[in-house]
């Protein structure tokens, strides 16, 4: 009798085990599953404008979900909206300038240095058969009638009438042939730099709206408004919500079995029974030591091989750095190793 209790007792204790065992290592590495655990991992995004600047507006707070193009901060452009005005006044003077000389000449123009060329003349004409007559006179009185400084002074007017008829010629020949291509040219060219000048101007008004470049969470809000800011300093700090992978660490035993496209869950704890799907998409080709966030006790010590596993998470359930156990479906069976 004591015999058969004693081989119960051992009977008893061996199912225990086996059951304690089975309760241990279920969740371990065994039947088609490979469990790992690690943390949720997302690309972060520093948004900051391109010039400096005292913030006017901020639209979204931390947590808000942004779309891809969404404003999310203005600057004061007060200052460049005037530069603008001014910009824009000054290329319309240059662009008519411009035209002026394309089309050349006006016909009332040329005719109006006609006339004054030929009043003139008219003046020089008078000016010469004043001369005439004092050099006469003078010559005649031998210097009695008339001074040497009246000749001097009736010399005088008709050099001063004489530079008057070369100066109108000149000029109508200048009104009849325009503006040389030379001068042309350079007042092109100031037009154009003026008109680059305004885009710069408007491209810098444009920048004075911060956009989201893509769909995110911010995640920070690190200036205010009435705030100076530099290109240097960030605005807001956004999570990219895709892509989203957990990181996760394999043994160099593991690797055979799973692969890049493998299906697997990411459980997390506080929701054991939604698990989110996803697929492997990296597997380093380097060996590491274990980081100190892995739990497994099993390779803290070990080399192991990080791997990232991209999930599907459309409802935005991973938080950055959450830890969450994944199980990847095995692509080859230990019996086939």
């Amino acid at each position: 009798m004591k015999k058969k209790v004693i081989i119960i007792g051992v009977v008893l204790v061996i199912v225990v085990a086996a059951i304690a065992y089975w309760l241990f290592n279920r969740d371990k590495n065994t039947g088609d599953e490979l469990t790992l655990y690690g943390n949720v991992d997302i690309r972060q995004v520093s948004l900051a404008f391109e010039e400096a600047g005292r913030i006017k507006e901020l639209k979204v707070q931390e947590g808000d979900q942004v779309q891809a193009g969404q404003v999310l901060a203005v600057l004061d452009t007060q200052a460049l909206e005037i530069q603008a005005k001014q910009a824009e006044a000054q290329l319309k003077v240059q662009q008519q300038a411009v035209v002026e000389q394309d089309v050349g000449t006006r016909p009332e123009q040329i005719t109006q240095a006609q006339a004054q060329l030929a009043s003139a003349e008219a003046q020089l004409d008078k000016a010469r058969k004043d001369l005439n007559r004092y050099q006469a006179l003078y010559g005649s009185s031998s210097g009695k009638a008339i001074s040497k400084q009246e000749l001097d002074a009736v010399t005088s007017n008709e050099n001063t009438a004489l530079a008057a008829v070369n100066e109108r010629k000149a000029n109508l020949v200048l009104l009849q042939k325009g503006a040389r291509k030379e001068e042309r040219a350079a007042t092109q060219a100031q037009a154009e730099a003026t008109k680059a000048s305004l885009d710069l101007i408007k491209y810098k008004i444009a920048q004075s709206e911060l956009r989201s470049p893509t769909h995110a969470v911010v995640r920070a809000r690190l200036q205010e408004v009435g705030d100076m800011t530099t290109p240097q300093k960030a605005i807001y700090t956004l999570a990219l919500t895709n892509p989203k992978w957990i990181r996760v660490y394999a043994s160099e035993a593991d690797l055979g079995l799973f692969k890049i496209g493998s299906s697997a869950q990411v459980f997390q704890d506080s929701k054991p029974g939604q698990p989110v799907t996803g697929k492997i998409g990296y597997i380093s080709s380097v060996a590491e030591f274990t980081p100190k966030t892995v739990q497994t006790e099993d390779i803290r010590t070990s080399l192991v091989y990080e791997v990232r596993v991209y999930v599907n998470d459309a409802q935005d359930q991973l938080k950055m750095g959450q830890p969450v156990t994944v199980r990847i479906a095995k692509s080859v069976s230990p019996e086939q190793k």
